[in-house]
């Protein structure tokens, strides 16, 4: 999953595609690197990120969606959290929604992916994004992350979304310290026994900084170890910003699978 947001405040990329056409150029990109889906965002959820209207975040995201849409076969996500925006998305062009809230934040999110029949990546988070960094504290992350995540899938099947629709997310340093998302990776089967397919966000986030001074640009070798062991460990879709580098990088985890497929 190749990252394309059009916000002017992410983490790593914030105003580096301001406009349509920069965003066109860097989603083709991304699909000719090999991307087999491209997330489109329009609102940062960086940590301490203030929250924009429907109105500006469609503004930024449905032109981008519908020029995607009509330069490149490449399925289309949208990663938001409000169901005005995954609407207008979804009648752009765009295949799945990529709710950071698993549906909490907009009670129409769940309902509008089923009737629109789209796919849904439900992922866990602490409070919100302006919050969510504020000593987060848990008895048993894992447990508290998996339990979380099978009482969202119950309430989107209940709303009427198919179980093949949905996608899990453990939300890799959305309200977690280091340790948190260190252990959650190295887990990760327990999360893939749920039984729906798993994606993992950990491209330049800070728990892969070497130093408290580095900077997002300095970690991506280990985006890729991060990125590869998830793949290892079962991980359905990588979402990163360096699609290429990533996709060698998870194509020896892949041979690791099936050793005896791949020759010499």
């Amino acid at each position: 999953m190749g990252i394309l947001n059009v916000t002017p405040d992410s983490f790593y990329d914030g105003g580096q595609h301001p406009g349509p056409a920069a965003a066109l150029a860097h989603g083709r990109r991304l699909a000719a690197e090999g991307a087999d889906l491209i997330d489109v965002g329009g609102e940062s959820s960086r940590p301490g990120a203030a929250p924009i209207t429907s109105e500006e975040e469609g503004a930024r995201v449905v032109p981008v969606v519908e020029a995607l849409r009509r330069a490149c076969d490449v399925p289309i996500s949208v990663d938001t959290t409000k169901a005005d925006v995954a609407d207008a998305a979804l009648a752009a062009g765009a295949d799945v929604v990529n709710d950071i809230s698993a549906g909490r934040f907009d009670a129409r999110m769940l309902p509008l992916v089923a009737a629109r029949g789209a796919t849904i990546v439900l992922m866990h988070m602490r409070g919100t994004p302006a919050t969510m960094q504020t000593a987060p504290r848990y008895d048993d992350v894992l447990g508290e992350v998996e339990a979380f995540l099978a009482e969202r899938v119950r309430v989107a099947v209940a709303a009427g979304i198919h179980r093949d629709r949905i996608w899990i997310d453990p939300g890799i340093g959305f309200g977690k310290r280091r340790e948190h998302n260190l252990l959650l990776l190295a887990q990760l089967g327990r999360l893939r026994d749920l039984g729906f397919p798993v994606v993992i966000g950990a491209s330049r986030k800070r728990f892969l900084a070497a130093a408290d001074e580095d900077d997002p640009a300095d970690r991506l070798a280990a985006s890729l170890a991060a990125a590869t062991l998830a793949s290892a460990a079962g991980a359905a879709v990588v979402r990163v910003h360096d699609v290429a580098a990533t996709r060698r990088a998870v194509a020896v985890a892949d041979a690791l699978k099936r050793p005896g497929e791949h020759g010499d």
